[in-house]
């Protein structure tokens, strides 16, 4: 087995199958429509390292490397469920998150500044808490919705997968599925629970922020949204490396319980197609030695990112 210590891994759930992301190498495993597991391998741009010991900036930097990464594993993911002449390229992908990022924005950032300025002088003009819990509500609303479509409930039961492989990476026992299924779909470090940190941190510095006219306040939001995002990395973070103290383990709670909306309990073949693409990963950057026959133990997790 390699000495080599390993970071916390990094995962995002795609169409049918994980993404998985070490220091310097990704994965995606899927399982197609005839039931085989495909798994691809690329290496890590890595243009955001060299910023890995600014605060803030590093957490803006990866932030921008990974939503990179993650439109390139669900467009490969994507292609794998739909013969090759109905296949998109990365390209046409990245003009469909385009313009999905433009309905979010005008979701979760037009529409809740809208509500603070409607209904922030009704209570003594709070407008930073009217905006933040506006922004909330539509959240939850918006993850509710979602997860009434069969497709989407996939996807979370994958996300679940995904956080059950890593923490059974973490805790230092063999990757399988069966090891694999004992452990918790919640995980600090999920995108969910650093949304809900950005909500949380947006409330503080927009808070500072004068608001001269609804213009001024929109485009305010959309400025800071790299300052909240770094911010909010920092705190997730710090997080990660104390959970042990039972302070932040209450703070980090509320992003906890708010991952039962985006995860599901995957069935041991959605773990097996995490554990994939984690060995995927490991094999590649030399973490770990694979054996065929116990399958793959790893060391205890080392430092955080």
């Amino acid at each position: 087995m390699s000495r080599a210590e390993p970071r916390y891994m990094g995962g995002q759930a795609v169409l049918e199958g994980v993404m998985m992301r070490g220091s310097s190498t990704w994965a995606v495993a899927v399982r197609d429509p005839d039931g085989a597991i495909k798994v691809d391998v690329r290496d890590v741009p890595g243009w955001a390292e060299r910023y890995r010991n600014i605060p803030v900036l590093r957490g803006i930097t990866g932030l921008g490397e990974s939503l990179g990464l993650g439109y390139r594993a669900l467009t490969w993911s994507a292609n794998q469920q739909v013969p090759p002449e109905d296949r998109v390229s990365e390209k046409v992908m990245g003009w469909s998150v385009g313009v999905a990022a433009v309905a979010f924005s005008a979701l979760f950032i037009v529409l809740p500044a809208l509500a603070g300025k409607s209904l922030g002088h009704a209570f003594h003009g709070s407008f930073p808490i009217v905006e933040g819990v506006a922004r909330l509500g539509i959240f939850i609303v918006y993850l509710l919705a979602i997860s009434r479509l069969r497709d989407i409930r996939r996807v979370f039961m994958y996300h679940g997968a995904e956080h059950k492989a890593i923490a059974a990476y973490e805790n230092g026992v063999e990757l399988t599925p069966e090891t694999a299924q004992q452990f918790s779909t919640a995980h600090v470090r999920c995108g969910t629970n650093f949304l809900l940190t950005v909500m949380v941190v947006a409330i503080v510095v927009y808070s500072v922020i004068p608001r001269p006219n609804l213009l001024f306040v929109i485009g305010s939001r959309f400025v800071l949204v790299p300052l909240i995002a770094g911010l909010s990395y920092e705190l997730i973070r710090l997080s990660a490396r104390n959970m042990n103290r039972a302070v932040v383990r209450a703070v980090m709670r509320p992003g906890l319980l708010l991952q039962r909306l985006t995860t599901r309990p995957p069935d041991l073949d959605q773990l097996e197609v995490a554990i994939t693409s984690l060995r995927a990963v490991m094999t590649a950057e030399q973490l770990v030695d694979v054996d065929s026959r116990v399958g793959l133990r790893v060391p205890a997790v080392a430092p955080a990112v």
